[in-house]
């Protein structure tokens, strides 16, 4: 039986009213703590990046490998961060900086011919941080590549059988928090041998405050 909006709409109210006010946006964490999950099974491993309907922050960092036009337009159409083969190339042998670059960027978007020097300079940083760019062609429109990647959140299990990703923040309308928190219960629910059954609970959170229960019944 899928989660009730009007149980997590309860949630929300309750998250706002016990939430202090800061002097920032804070993000809204959906946690969900799986049952009867062997995480080291092949389908307890679950790593998934998924699309939302409403991005989750407007600060949502993208970084573009790209070559000629597809860099120009990438600048042009907002991405925070461009790099061209020879900076790429660049990275090769300093450890230090390709973790700088993994940490300041959220999401990776990469022109397809690249793949290869990507794989090869950034695959080891970028691959276990669940972060391996995008590939789309040289003639992609890059500007909804980008607008669509700002709407991606990923979720994957580590070691333990928690699953925690942003699904909003608090400026943010309940409703589209509500839409962006169904998106992921239904496709972790897809993933996983029992559905919802494995979700033990379920808690959302603010980026200062406690962990707030959603009731399940």
């Amino acid at each position: 039986m899928p989660l009730e909006n009007e149980r997590i709409l309860e949630a929300m109210r309750e998250l706002r009213a016990k939430s202090k006010k800061r002097n920032f946006d804070q993000s809204v964490e959906l946690i969900m703590n799986l049952r009867d999950v062997d995480i080291k099974a092949p389908e307890g491993k679950i790593q998934e990046v998924i699309e939302l309907p409403y991005p989750a922050s407007k600060d949502l960092s993208v970084c573009v490998l790209a070559t000629g036009d597809m860099a120009l337009r990438a600048r042009r159409a907002g991405a925070q961060i461009v790099l061209q083969r020879e900076e790429i190339e660049g990275l090769s042998n300093d450890k230090k900086k390709q973790r700088e670059l993994a940490k300041k960027a959220d999401f990776f978007i990469a022109e397809a011919p690249l793949m290869p020097v990507v794989g090869r300079v950034l695959g080891s940083i970028l691959g276990p941080r669940g972060k391996m760019p995008t590939p789309v062609p040289p003639t992609a429109n890059i500007e909804e590549v980008i607008e669509r990647q700002r709407r991606m959140t990923s979720v994957r299990v580590r070691g333990q059988p928690v699953l925690q990703c942003r699904v909003g923040t608090e400026e943010m309308k309940d409703e589209e928090i509500i839409d962006n928190i169904q998106t992921v219960i239904r496709r972790i629910e897809a993933r996983l041998k029992r559905g919802i059954k494995n979700i033990g609970s379920i808690y959302l959170k603010t980026t200062m405050g406690p962990p707030l229960k959603v009731s399940l019944q």
